[in-house]
């Protein structure tokens, strides 16, 4: 049974309970970069089950999240309120073709578009943080919450990355 709107938020924000969401942001890339570094295409490319995203997916998957990060913030900065569109990861995996993606250039991207966010996250001021927008899903969220939401995201990617290099580790065995 797919996970409700609600338990998709508590899980996500389950990742950073307790946690600086702009620190966790900061650090993801590097946190990729170490656990990729030493890993081949093949590897990259490599999926733990039929159906599941590799490492190379999981990358293309965040950059494109990043690019849906600043539309959203600055949608919501620009017009407090305003829809926010949900849209279908799996579409885009298949559309946008991520098994075939370069994962290092994925996360050369994916680190260029955090920098940006989180630069404007750096200018806004404290006002503007409690500007919402409301998701067609999952409701109303503030830039704060979608902070939040992009940290645990993030998390959740990591976390899938450190298992699948722990198999490959094992699979080299």
């Amino acid at each position: 049974m797919p996970e409700t709107a609600q338990q998709y938020i508590q899980r996500i924000l389950g990742h950073v309970e307790g946690q600086d969401a702009i620190k966790v942001q900061r650090g993801t890339a590097g946190k990729l970069k170490k656990l990729t570094q030493r890993l081949t295409p093949k590897q990259l490319r490599w999926q733990p089950e039929p159906g599941k995203w590799s490492i190379a997916e999981i990358v293309a998957h965040l950059a494109d999240v990043e690019i849906v990060a600043s539309w959203r913030m600055r949608s919501i900065i620009g017009s407090d309120g305003i829809t926010i569109q949900p849209f279908d990861q799996d579409v885009w995996a298949s559309t946008f073709q991520y098994s075939k993606k370069d994962a290092k250039k994925s996360l050369e991207l994916f680190r260029l578009l955090r920098e940006n966010n989180l630069e404007m996250l750096r200018a806004l001021p404290p006002q503007a943080w409690e500007r919402h927008g409301m998701h067609l899903e999952r409701g109303k969220e503030t830039i704060a919450h979608l902070a939040r939401m992009f940290a645990g995201h993030d998390t959740n990617h990591v976390l899938q990355v450190e298992r699948i290099v722990g198999q490959l580790k094992k699979r080299k065995k």
